[in-house]
């Protein structure tokens, strides 16, 4: 018999994708009384709760629909759904996903084989974009070439409770998945790829200038830093680059300048700040789309971002009493 399996999806405030995310979930190759759905809501959320109480099915599969008491992130929320599921296997995926059809038995299949009662598995992950992509496209894409997401993954509860779930203190959807691999391989349990496995990530749209909003992920680079410095080093560099540094240096001395009312200063500090935004623009935007809104929300927010990171990696050095700067 397929084994039983717990699929468990962290949404929030998003019940038209998450309506789509079931949909693709309710109509999966893998028999629909083998496998449950666990919705959780990070937090107080009645829309998607009605979303979910009124979507109708003829299939067998049960869907649950939980909540947090309040916002506490993603990694909050996947923890309460696991730990409130009945199978021997938990897949995860997002809210904003679209598995394909044979995603779960793929999962299934390789679990199958293998007979493991402590394993991870994770899947493959395909983004579609614009031709040309914007830059946000682009920086959505690189889950394509991800080790190891969330969004697309299968773990053993046996693994789950072994490293006792995600790490709450991700309250954003950053880095707790890089999280639960490094913890997974300190313990030895294997992960296995399954490029059978495979879910759809539509990149929805995003106001203008979106990008200055996610620099404030980067608070959690320290936090990874601090618990996993060896794979850090390995696999990630966690650090803003050398040119955000660069930027900020001249933006001061050019102030400087400025106030102390030396010209030369001044003009050329100037001069070489606004050559790198340029230069950093030029760069994101290459291979991406030449739009007129495209091109000034590149200079612009190339302007801001070294701050940004900066900033947020500075705060989460402190916050998490790691040095990521």
């Amino acid at each position: 018999m397929s084994p039983f399996i717990s699929v468990v999806v962290p949404t929030y405030r998003r019940p038209a994708l998450l309506i789509k995310c079931l949909d693709a979930l309710i109509n999966q190759s893998y028999p629909a009384n083998r496998y449950e759905i666990i919705v959780v809501s990070d937090g107080p959320d009645p829309e998607t709760f009605d979303a979910v109480n009124t979507f109708r099915t003829d299939k067998l599969v049960t869907i649950h629909i939980l909540a947090l008491p309040e916002k506490r992130g993603p990694a909050a929320a996947r923890n309460l759904g696991w730990r409130s599921s009945q199978a021997a296997l938990i897949v995860f995926t997002d809210d904003d996903c679209l598995p394909h059809p044979q995603w779960i038995r793929a999962f299934s299949d390789v679990y199958r084989i293998t007979g493991k009662r402590m394993m991870a598995m994770t899947g493959r992950t395909i983004v579609p974009r614009s031709n040309p992509p914007t830059d946000y496209e682009q920086n959505i894409a690189n889950l394509e070439r991800a080790e190891f997401i969330t969004a697309n993954c299968a773990i053993t509860r046996n693994a789950l409770q072994t490293i006792n779930g995600l790490d709450e203190a991700f309250t954003m959807a950053w880095r707790e998945d890089s999280d639960l691999q490094f913890k997974l391989m300190k313990r030895g349990i294997r992960i296995y790829p399954v490029v059978n496995a495979c879910v759809t990530h539509p990149v929805r749209k995003v106001s203008w200038g979106r990008c200055l909003k996610e620099e404030k992920k980067g608070m959690f680079d320290a936090l990874l830093l601090k618990k996993h410095p060896e794979f850090c080093r390995m696999k990630i560099n966690v650090r803003p680059p050398w040119h955000y540094y660069a930027m900020i240096l001249f933006f001061v001395l050019a102030w400087s300048g400025l106030i102390s009312q030396n010209i030369p200063m001044l003009y050329f500090s100037c001069c070489v700040w606004l050559a790198m935004v340029m230069l950093f623009a030029w760069k994101r935007l290459q291979n991406t789309a030449h739009t007129p809104a495209h091109i000034a929300e590149m200079i612009f927010t190339s302007a801001w971002i070294p701050f940004l990171s900066v900033y947020w990696h500075l705060y989460g050095s402190i916050r998490f009493r790691s040095f990521c700067v």
